[in-house]
């Protein structure tokens, strides 16, 4: 019985490290209400490291597009006409970085009846266990002076074992909490 209060105690608590806090910042000199159009700049996405294969690739640089696509269009922002004439350029960028964290498990050290088999030894192992996180960038420009006006990011764990369509579903999410906070104070 204890073993299982502690399994669902372990499964609850590495659940609620999966969920993610964006970040962002932003020029507070700027009038976001001004920006009505955007375009990509070139690159549209970049890769960190950029010499990774499992990560850069056509098919992951379109769900991005997609994903960042759709998601400024919810906030208003719609595709320019001409490249040339659009407010705000945007980039994405994909990092990956491996995290590793230390994990204790304490073992033994029972409390018995009193007897013969009171107690017992109690020992505990510590190891290292290493994932990788992706975190998925995204930065809008100013196209008239090319200066950063606003950054979002948000970071999670990467799951390998995803099929393309949920690959698609999980960056849509991903951008959908990155632009959760454009504009600023709308």
């Amino acid at each position: 019985m204890f073993r299982l209060a502690m399994l669902i105690s372990l499964v609850l608590a590495l659940g609620a490290c999966q969920v993610s806090v964006p970040r962002t910042d932003y020029d507070l000199n700027r009038d976001f209400g001004q920006y009505q159009t955007w375009s990509w700049s070139e690159p549209a996405v970049t890769y960190a490291p950029a010499s990774d294969p499992r990560l850069a690739s056509d098919l992951t640089s379109r769900r991005v597009k997609e994903a960042v696509s759709a998601q400024l269009d919810v906030r208003g922002l719609r595709p320019a006409t001409e490249p040339a004439t659009a407010d705000l350029r945007v980039q994405a960028t994909l990092i990956t970085e491996i995290h590793r964290d230390d994990v204790t498990t304490h073992y033994g050290g029972y409390w018995g009846y009193w007897g013969p088999y009171w107690g017992g030894p109690g020992y505990s192992q510590t190891r290292t266990v290493e994932y990788p996180v992706m975190t998925l960038q995204i930065d809008l420009f100013d196209a008239r002076d090319g200066q950063l006006v606003w950054r979002g990011s948000d970071s999670a764990r990467v799951n390998e074992r995803l099929s393309p369509l949920e690959r698609s579903r999980e960056m849509h999410e991903r951008a959908a909490r990155v632009l959760n906070s454009y504009p600023p104070g709308y």
